[in-house]
């Protein structure tokens, strides 16, 4: 019988699927702090470090690279030792080249300290993976959406509280050349702290840890076909390209808005923050919205409804870059990235809506091969802001980027299901409401409530 959980109840910290749940998130809110944590403070290191834009485009470049490998390599370890070991020893380890990366005084050496820093961003596999394994088909789509939503929203709360800890270290320390080496310490330790969190108070599934299960040595010998499954499979790598349409713009937002809002319209760095952060503050909301209505469109349409949606907010994103990058006055780009930030996140939740469902003997590695196409996605669409390279002002990459994104939408038509697999969801819960009633429970339509 399966303990997957049928809803989400926010307050009930009693069930393992909860904790998960809130821990999940919460582990990867705080990697997208030590991820992106640099990023407000880039005006002040490019002069500190007497370095160019393009070499920070490059730091932006490689710290978003090195977790395509990471992401790849996560999904293989999820499948084969479980998500709670493997969330353990990336916070941990991840903890350390953020608290260091003060220590760099070339453009080597702060390229090499983001390069490590960006395997936390492989947590993303982690929490999708973990969260699928807690929650019922009906509601997965919602619950990815909202542990990477909220984890993503630390990607928007870090824009806008790092230039206060910068500005509060620069008090204390004085100097601009101390200050932001010292404001990193704190995302680190957080992260390690983290680490021990996880380890303590969570399971691999709602039965158990793999190590205590009788599939575990099963789940050890079939991981490496599992990964080899998933390879073979083209809509992974539909779905790896689409994610790059989405995540992938994130990401690219992420690091460049509040450098954007700083050289093109001449604001301070805590006015850039804050607006920059505005767009990473829809995930409070917008990812699990997407994921919300892929589950919708899954009910009444089957899994060709999950995959029309993906269609509708992927193009609709496109639609929104493009009138961003023609926004000219502070007004109507707080606006406008407004707008995009809603489209960009939806179009995240309803691909995870979808990822659940391709291979779920191979769901781990189906989960880090498309989290990989976001950060890959990241790394082609940034080439698009190296003047030296396209010679293009960042107004005219954003425009660029939009038209890519829209017509990357298209995609989503070649994602086809056998007939066996559209039947698959509503016989499992069918199954679920049949153990339910066996419980004396009344079955609930899943849904988000706060109890």
């Amino acid at each position: 019988m399966s303990a997957k959980a049928e809803k989400i109840q926010l307050f009930n910290l009693s069930t393992i699927n909860m904790r998960v749940f809130h821990l999940t998130w919460l582990s990867f809110f705080l990697c997208f702090f030590g991820w992106f944590g640099i990023a407000p403070m880039l005006s002040i290191v490019r002069e500190d470090l007497g370095i160019t834009t393009d070499q920070i485009v490059n730091t932006n470049m490689i710290a978003v690279a090195s977790t395509v490998v990471m992401r790849l390599v996560i999904g293989w370890l999820c499948d084969r030792i479980g998500p709670r070991i493997t969330y353990t020893w990336l916070l941990i380890l991840g903890s350390i080249p953020v608290m260091l990366i003060g220590l760099s005084n070339s453009y080597e050496q702060f390229l090499i300290a983001r390069m490590f820093i960006g395997a936390i961003g492989a947590a993303f596999v982690i929490t999708q993976f973990h969260t699928s394994v807690m929650f019922a088909p009906k509601i997965v789509g919602t619950a990815n959406a909202t542990t990477a939503g909220w984890g993503n929203l630390g990607g928007g709360v870090t824009q806008q509280v790092m230039p206060f800890i910068f500005a509060a270290t620069l008090a204390w320390f004085g100097s601009e050349h101390l200050a932001w080496r010292y404001a990193m310490i704190g995302p680190g330790i957080l992260l390690f702290i983290m680490g021990i969190l996880y380890y303590n108070f969570t399971k691999d599934t709602p039965e158990g840890n793999y190590k205590d299960l009788t599939d575990g040595t099963n789940r050890k010998k079939s991981a490496n076909g599992s990964f080899l499954e998933a390879v073979k499979d083209y809509r992974v790598w539909i779905l790896f390209l689409i994610y790059g349409a989405c995540f992938g713009v994130e990401l690219i937002v992420n690091s460049k808005a509040a450098l954007y809002f700083t050289d093109y319209f001449d604001m301070d760095l805590k006015t850039a923050g804050l607006i920059a952060g505005l767009f990473g503050m829809m995930n409070l909301f917008a990812r699990s919205l997407g994921g919300f209505m892929g589950d919708r469109f899954g009910k009444f349409m089957g899994l060709v409804g999950r995959v029309r949606w993906l269609f509708v907010a992927l193009l609709c994103e496109g639609a929104a870059l493009i009138l961003f990058s023609r926004m000219d006055t502070i007004p109507l780009i707080i606006g406008s990235i407004m707008i995009f930030s809603l489209f960009v996140q939806m179009s995240e939740g309803a691909t995870y809506s979808v990822v659940p469902f391709i291979n779920k003997k191979a769901l781990g590695a189906v989960s880090g091969i498309v989290g990989a196409g976001g950060n890959a996605g990241a790394v082609a669409g940034m080439l698009l802001f190296k003047k030296q390279l396209t010679g293009l002002e960042w107004t005219e990459s954003f425009l660029y980027l939009g038209f890519i994104v829209a017509g990357v939408s298209l995609v989503t038509f070649l994602i086809k299901f056998p007939k066996s697999a559209e039947e698959e969801e509503p016989m499992e819960e069918t199954k679920e409401k049949q153990e339910s009633v066996s419980k004396e429970v009344e079955p609930e339509e899943a849904e988000l409530e706060l109890a």
